[in-house]
């Protein structure tokens, strides 16, 4: 339908979106780029959808201030890699040295934060890759392809024809969460849904999903608020 934005300091952006499913109007706050969404049911006026905003001000503002702030990368920021805090130091040299509790990186601050970006992008294919076979294996079903994105409102996608596509954040993410996100878009190979044969397929080659899945509604926002 469109955007509007809700005057106030600050002003808040809305999409304003119409479905014919729906059966109620209904207010979302994306939890991994904050994006508010306002779903309006078939035939309800727009003036109502409005002023039903208008009604969750109060909880809308309350939420957005939670949300934590974006964080640049540089010196002496904690960045979590497969889930344990690593302190960035600047470096001498030319390639990212991991040790202990720091993540050594040479450059100035722009090269710097693009080159640990490159780093975590290598070692995200790796981990994903690795689960993404070793979960084809049990499934019995290839995959055409694996590509990495910087997505926001997804961490994975299974295409029709079999391409898997990670967000490649999910290696500052504990491991046990980057393996379940690989099984949930692998079981996509055989069940192209969210149903409950879809979340046995899920059950089958990965065993329980239930605390990965509840980490990432509860703490993988927090992963976007690194800019690189």
């Amino acid at each position: 339908m469109g955007n509007i934005r809700l005057p106030g300091n600050p002003g808040i952006d809305v999409v304003l979106r119409r479905s014919a499913r729906a059966r109620r109007l209904s207010l979302r706050l994306s939890q991994l780029d904050g994006r508010v969404t306002l779903t309006l049911p078939r035939g309800v006026p727009e003036a109502e959808g409005l002023a039903f905003l208008r009604q969750k001000e109060s909880w809308l503002r309350g939420h957005l201030q939670e949300r934590e702030p974006e964080t640049p990368v540089g010196p002496g920021v904690l960045l979590p890699v497969e889930g344990v805090p690593h302190e960035v130091v600047a470096a001498q040299g030319r390639a990212v040295r991991q040790e202990a509790g720091a993540l050594h990186v040479p450059g100035d601050e722009d090269r710097a934060a693009a080159r640990l970006k490159g780093w975590l992008r290598a070692r995200a294919r790796d981990r994903l890759a690795e689960a993404s076979d070793r979960y084809a294996a049990r499934l019995g079903r290839p995959y055409a392809a694996l590509t990495l994105r910087d997505t926001r409102s997804r961490w994975g996608s299974c295409t029709a024809d079999g391409r898997l596509m990670f967000s490649w954040r999910l290696i500052l993410a504990p491991p046990e969460v980057l393996d379940y996100v690989a099984a949930h878009e692998v079981a996509h190979l055989a069940e192209m849904n969210h149903s409950r044969a879809f979340w046995s397929v899920v059950e089958r080659i990965h065993g329980d999903w239930r605390a990965p899945r509840r980490w990432l509604r509860d703490e993988g926002g927090a992963l976007h608020r690194f800019r690189f």
